[in-house]
């Protein structure tokens, strides 16, 4: 029923200054501009790699307003594409969660779905812009159990829990699992993140925030072309290994550099090596 994450949507204070550093540091372009009542904003929507990344700047009260005056620039709503729209509106208003209808996609409230609010939109082929390849993942950061939000999401979008794949972190200080939707032809996701640890940043986010959206993942085709970015705009990077110089691999960018938006990047397929097939990283990680 899910085909992928296909996009995220941002609350920013001006979406013009918002697109050019996301032109600049990622290579994004503006695709269109529209308005969103339900979010009540104006949405500036940039190609990012095949998916897409939605600048909403408010334009009154309401939903993206409350967001910044709460929570400043940052990320929003995680989004989902599927084939069928109504097939999944009916499942999900039959479970008796809200639905909200805004033009050619639907919202659902984060309150109902463990601290995510999401967007959903029809499936559509887009050509590849930039050095991005696509977003494949959002996260889930949890301060409740993992296994009730998997088996939470497993029936909500009729995913196969025997699927998933379980992860854990000792650098992060998390478990739980990422909810693939079609193993092994892509890697779209959900990743559910529940705190184990008190002395990281994932647990004094979690404590503020309690159950929530905390960021995403792209998957890069020019992975070296995209250090050159960051890394000659200054911006600030945590790599996998122990230099950005040498990074190869992966690297997460720091949310004051994208407006909030902390966007983990990862060369093509490595991100296979967390996700139950190693074997299928090519070439394999480098020494980290």
């Amino acid at each position: 029923m899910m085909d992928r994450i296909d996009r995220v949507q941002l609350a920013v204070h001006s979406a013009e200054k918002a697109a050019e550093t996301f032109n600049r540091l990622l290579g994004t372009e503006v695709a269109r501009q529209d308005t969103s009542a339900f979010l009540g904003a104006r949405r500036t929507i940039l190609a990012m790699g095949e998916s897409e990344l939605e600048l909403c700047e408010a334009d009154g009260a309401g939903l993206t307003q409350d967001f910044l005056g709460k929570r400043g620039e940052g990320l929003m709503r995680g989004g989902i594409s599927t084939h069928d729209m109504a097939a999944l509106k009916a499942h999900i208003g039959g479970l008796g969660f809200a639905v909200h209808e805004d033009g050619a996609q639907f919202y659902l409230d984060g309150k109902d779905h463990f601290g995510v609010p999401l967007v959903i939109s029809p499936s559509a082929p887009r050509r590849r812009v930039g050095p991005v390849s696509f977003l494949y993942e959002f996260t889930n950061t949890l301060k409740s159990d993992w296994r009730q939000a998997a088996a939470h999401f497993a029936g909500l979008f009729r995913l196969e829990a025997q699927r998933f794949h379980g992860i854990a972190s000792e650098r992060w200080g998390y478990e739980g699992t990422l909810t693939l939707f079609d193993p092994p032809n892509r890697l779209d996701r959900i990743e559910l993140s529940q705190v184990v640890k008190a002395d990281v940043p994932m647990a004094r986010y979690v404590a503020k925030h309690g159950d929530s959206l905390n960021m995403c993942y792209c998957e890069s085709h020019d992975f070296e072309g995209l250090v050159d970015r960051f890394l000659g705009a200054g911006a600030r990077c945590t790599p996998r290994g122990p230099s950005m110089e040498t990074e190869k691999d992966n690297f997460w960018s720091h949310p004051g550099d994208l407006h909030g938006l902390l966007l983990g990047v990862s060369r093509s397929t490595v991100g296979w090596s967390w996700s139950g097939r190693p074997e299928a990283v090519d070439p394999p990680l480098t020494e980290a």
